[in-house]
């Protein structure tokens, strides 16, 4: 398959890491941005294939994952209330509240139902005016479009009983948090191609700039990956920090603008919390005016609180780059995908999702990068 298979040729793999081992000669820490690139690089071992010098960490590139638990809450009260309908992608039904999830509040009753696209929400509250029906917007930029055309259609057809609950997140002012922290270790970025598809690459110049870091926009199978390894490794090793493109065939640096567009009219930048990291100044997006009255906070009187996160689960710590899945001691114990006790266990693109599936056995990733058997 085009774009494809010839991304996931191990030949081409072998080579690429044959070349990142030819071009080190010092230590290096990278951070994947994207949940779906961690998926890629543990479920291939791509890991594996650098030489010790190269570790990789993974970052908080899972919109589900950093979704803060007061909104998890929100959401599961919205749900159980009998005038509404929630919708949601089928990722957030598993992360927990501080009680339940909203799975468990669709078995007691509650009319929670799994979407694919936001526009079928508001079609649902077309089909039945007698109800509230709640869309659970959550993602980064790269949803934000799809999002906001579900939000003006709504307000141009005058569907009333259709709102949304936001949870939108942006990559850079996150990039900017983890640099400017007194833990971080990154020298170097594979920035999220799929979120440049759509907002290009303009906003990363000034932090490799200002933080000495060079940004690579990366592509998400194994080759995509390397080659953003390879170039990554290149800039550190000649002392440049520079943005680059190694997804050319989806991103274009000045990236969608009739999304970028769409994006501004429906929303404005806002204060936004994350989960096990907490609050990142214009790090969200919210509805501006005259969208607000789809907004689920303010049309059920839900706005503010703060909910403490369970002191046993470290998934902060993982999403930050900090800790590894493997080293919370709750880790395939008393966190599991069945019982989990942080959204990183369920998402589909949760870090310690991924080393549960793929890690839990036989191979575990060392601290400087390798793999260990």
């Amino acid at each position: 398959m085009k774009y494809l298979d010839e991304y996931r040729d191990g030949e081409a793999a072998q080579r690429l890491a044959a070349a990142i081992r030819r071009v080190t000669t010092k230590p290096h820490v990278l951070m994947e941005i994207c949940g779906g690139q961690t998926h890629s690089i543990v479920k291939h071992g791509i890991d594996a294939l650098l030489p010790p010098e190269i570790t990789l960490i993974h970052g908080p590139g899972c919109p589900v994952c950093v979704t803060p638990l007061e909104l998890i809450d929100k959401a599961i009260a919205l749900a159980s209330r009998e005038d509404v309908i929630f919708c949601s992608f089928g990722d957030m039904l598993r992360v927990p509240g501080s009680e339940k999830d909203l799975l468990t509040v669709k078995s007691e009753g509650g009319d929670v139902r799994i979407v694919y696209a936001p526009v079928d929400a508001v079609k649902l509250a077309e089909q039945h005016p007698d109800k509230q029906v709640v869309f659970f917007a959550v993602g980064f930029e790269t949803t934000a479009p799809a999002n906001a055309m579900a939000v003006r259609y709504a307000h141009a057809k005058g569907v009333e009983n259709f709102s949304m609950l936001v949870s939108h997140v942006l990559v850079p002012p996150a990039m900017e948090a983890i640099l400017s922290s007194s833990e971080n270790r990154v020298q170097g970025f594979l920035a999220a191609g799929h979120v440049c598809t759509v907002m290009g690459c303009g906003e990363y110049g000034p932090i490799a700039e200002r933080y000495g870091v060079p940004i690579v926009v990366t592509g998400f199978e194994p080759v995509d990956i390397l080659q953003g390894v390879y170039l990554c490794v290149q800039q550190l090793e000649t002392g440049r920090a520079e943005v680059e493109i190694a997804y050319s065939r989806a991103v274009a640096e000045e990236g969608n603008a009739s999304a970028q567009s769409l994006i501004e009219e429906v929303f404005e930048v806002v204060l936004r919390k994350w989960r096990g990291i907490g609050a990142i100044p214009q790090s969200g997006l919210g509805l501006r005016a005259p969208y607000q009255t789809f907004d689920a906070e303010r049309r059920f009187g839900l706005e503010g609180g703060d909910v403490e996160e369970p002191a046993e689960c470290i998934s902060g710590l993982i999403l930050q780059g900090v800790k590894r899945p493997c080293e919370c001691t709750a880790f395939g114990f008393q966190c599991t995908p069945e019982k989990p006790l942080g959204a990183p266990m369920v998402s589909s693109e949760g870090a310690c999702a991924a080393y549960y599936r793929y890690r839990r056995s036989g191979v575990a990733v060392s601290g400087d990068g390798g793999a260990k058997s």
